[in-house]
């Protein structure tokens, strides 16, 4: 068995032990593969052991390892033995994403999880519209003091702006939220953390009828069993299935999408 393999049979068994204590059914949660800073190679031999959702950081980055994976994500008319793996994968961004590289985004991912402005939505859209695509889309939420995390604070004007204006957004499929935790606090903040998102979730799918918002994206390798405990109903875990990322890639990489 090889070391990724082990990792996330141990990965699932937390994931299912999490969801015993919160009296959630497994399938409620879904496991996307943070593969940032790791080579194609990992995306591919992960999509061999049954995972199907990557979280990438960085569009560069990622452009440069799409040919390699990219027979895991278009369907292959041979009917190969490997059917079960190819066509199935999805990979997101997950990382800040520049309003000026939002054409070359939609390009390389099926899904974009940070979106942050109004600007970075209406460019998303024109994108997306350009090549006839519907985009899914997660709402970034700054709930941290922390100035290295991006994403929209709730209350603000920008936020209530954009979620008025998304539902006339016709190539953006608007799919939920997600947010960072603060790293380094204790349990309990961390759990507020989460909890505010659920809440602000729920008060704007009420508010916002016409947006779907029913994604709930929090947790990485260090805290996704409080999150399933919150309510999380996706987790984005790197380092506990990939294991360290090199300190340099680590650096540039930042502090956004997951760990």
């Amino acid at each position: 068995m090889t070391a990724l393999a082990e990792n996330l049979e141990r990965v699932e068994a937390a994931i299912q032990e999490a969801c015993r204590r919160a009296g959630r059914p497994r399938a409620e949660v879904e496991l996307m593969a943070v593969s940032k800073t790791h080579p194609a190679a990992a995306i591919i031999e992960a999509a061999g052991l049954g995972l199907t959702l990557f979280g990438e950081n960085r569009v560069q980055e990622f452009g440069g390892k799409a040919a390699e994976v990219e027979a895991l994500r278009r369907p292959r008319a041979n009917g190969s033995a490997d059917s079960a793996v190819i066509g199935s994968a999805r990979v997101h961004l997950i990382g800040h994403l520049q309003s000026n590289k939002a054409q070359r985004a939609v390009e390389l991912f099926d899904g974009i999880d940070s979106l942050d402005s109004v600007r970075l939505a209406e460019r998303l859209n024109e994108a997306a519209g350009r090549l006839g695509k519907r985009l899914p889309v997660l709402i970034e939420v700054k709930l941290s003091p922390e100035e290295s995390k991006a994403g929209l604070v709730p209350d603000s004007a920008e936020a209530a702006e954009l979620l008025e204006l998304l539902p006339s957004l016709e190539h953006l499929d608007t799919r939920g939220v997600m947010t960072i935790a603060p790293l380094g606090v204790p349990e309990e903040e961390t759990r507020a953390c989460f909890r505010s998102l659920h809440k602000w979730r729920e008060r704007w799918a009420a508010a916002y009828p016409k947006l779907g918002l029913d994604v709930l994206s929090m947790g990485m390798s260090g805290d996704f069993s409080l999150a399933i405990e919150e309510g999380a109903t996706r987790i984005r875990v790197g380092t506990a299935l990939f294991g360290a990322r090199p300190a340099l890639a680590t650096a540039q990489a930042g502090s956004a999408g997951a760990a």
